[in-house]
């Protein structure tokens, strides 16, 4: 079987999955780049993967441009992410296996629901998809919910989203070091702006601190919040809890993570996904995240493998925060539990494993969801 992949531009969010389908494939798989990667993302540090060995770069032109357009005609699969829409249009015509990859349409709406003129325009664009071998991998809980009130997908949304890669390691090693360490070590790691709201991780230590905990919060990114947050930080006094590390190497956060005993995710609806969560569950941190981040429901069941509150709630994020501190064996058993999440179901490995299977059912013209995890069906929810 072949497939083809297209999008944008490589990144470290989808390069594992890459690498797995290539090493369950070979050549027959590609992965169709239609732009360089941007250079505010190579300035950031972003890795350079432009000699990945099943990397077409159709922004080249020419013959590699010419072979991306043939990969759009001849593959078996064709899985589109955020790219033009003539990698896929031509398939849908013929009867060939489309497969859209898309995050939430409806990330800044206030109310959840698009205005009128964005309401009739998407249906008609959606229309082309129906009756036809084409489904959406969603990589946003609620991309299903979107996309549906758009008349699109109804019943044929399957979870995707994002896999950064994951790394075995002694989890009893790193819970017997937290043990061993004073006081609750909790991170908060994004860019600092006004919808990721660091300033939750802030109130949050003046919070405990009121409470007589033991605890230490470090916090890691820049951003034009990053002088708010100073300011709230001397403001509530809350200097002797409260680091500020600035922009770090990949690798040194993961460590971090792994070293942290509660990770917190403060983010609003705008995140999409939030490939940060995958990298602090399988760090084995107990998760603490907000209930309409793209990635939430589909990684974390509540008090089984993380905790989740209510958006924007500082009193939600504050209560299930003082709970773990109250009660710091529950923090390693939904650590543990984190981390098996995303080893197991939510890896690389698996959701390679799971598209590959779910590709040759649709081929064989009876597409078969897996019973959980990637690939598996999503359900509309009204949460937005």
């Amino acid at each position: 079987m072949t497939l083809t992949f297209y999008t944008n531009f490589i990144n470290h969010h989808q390069v594992p999955v890459a690498d797995e389908l290539y090493s369950l494939l070979g050549d027959a798989y590609k992965f169709v780049a239609t732009e360089p990667m941007p250079k505010s993302f190579a300035d950031s540090g972003y890795p350079d993967y432009s000699d990945k060995p099943y990397l077409v770069k159709a922004y080249l032109g020419g013959e590699e441009e010419k072979k991306a357009e043939e990969l759009a005609m001849t593959s078996d699969v064709v899985i589109a992410g955020p790219a033009d829409e003539k990698w896929y249009s031509s398939r849908l015509e013929r009867g060939q296996v489309v497969f859209l990859y898309s995050e939430r349409l409806l990330k800044t709406t206030r109310t959840g629901f698009p205005k009128p003129s964005y309401l009739k325009k998407c249906r008609s664009d959606f229309a082309k998809f129906k009756g036809k071998p084409a489904w959406l991998l969603c990589a946003s809980a609620f991309a299903a919910r979107d996309y549906n009130l758009m008349g699109a997908f109804r019943g044929k949304c399957l979870k995707w989203g994002y896999f950064p890669g994951t790394e075995d390691f002694d989890l009893k090693e790193y819970e017997a070091e937290k043990k061993r360490a004073g006081g609750m070590r909790i991170l908060w790691c994004s860019r600092m702006i006004d919808w990721k709201r660091p300033e939750m991780a802030v109130r949050l230590a003046a919070f405990l601190k009121e409470k007589g905990c033991d605890f230490s919060l470090e916090m890691i990114g820049s951003g034009d919040r990053l002088g708010a947050v100073e300011r709230l930080i001397s403001d509530l006094g809350v200097q002797d809890r409260v680091s500020l590390l600035g922009n770090i190497p990949n690798r040194e956060v993961v460590e971090r993570m792994r070293r942290s005993h509660v990770f917190i995710f403060t983010s609003t609806r705008q995140e999409g996904w939030g490939a940060v969560l995958n990298e602090a569950m399988a760090a084995g941190c107990g998760v603490v995240a907000a209930d309409r981040i793209g990635s939430v429901p589909y990684l974390i069941k509540d008090g089984y493998n993380g905790l989740i509150f209510r958006s924007c709630s500082q009193r939600s994020l504050n209560s299930e925060v003082l709970r773990l501190a109250r009660r710091p064996e529950e923090i390693y058993a939904l650590g543990a539990k984190a981390y098996q999440t995303l080893h197991w179901e939510w890896s690389p490995e698996h959701a390679a494993e799971s598209l590959l299977k779910l590709s040759e059912s649709a081929v064989s013209g009876r597409l078969i969801p897996a019973t959980s995890g990637p690939c598996s069906l999503s359900h509309f929810t009204f949460r937005f």
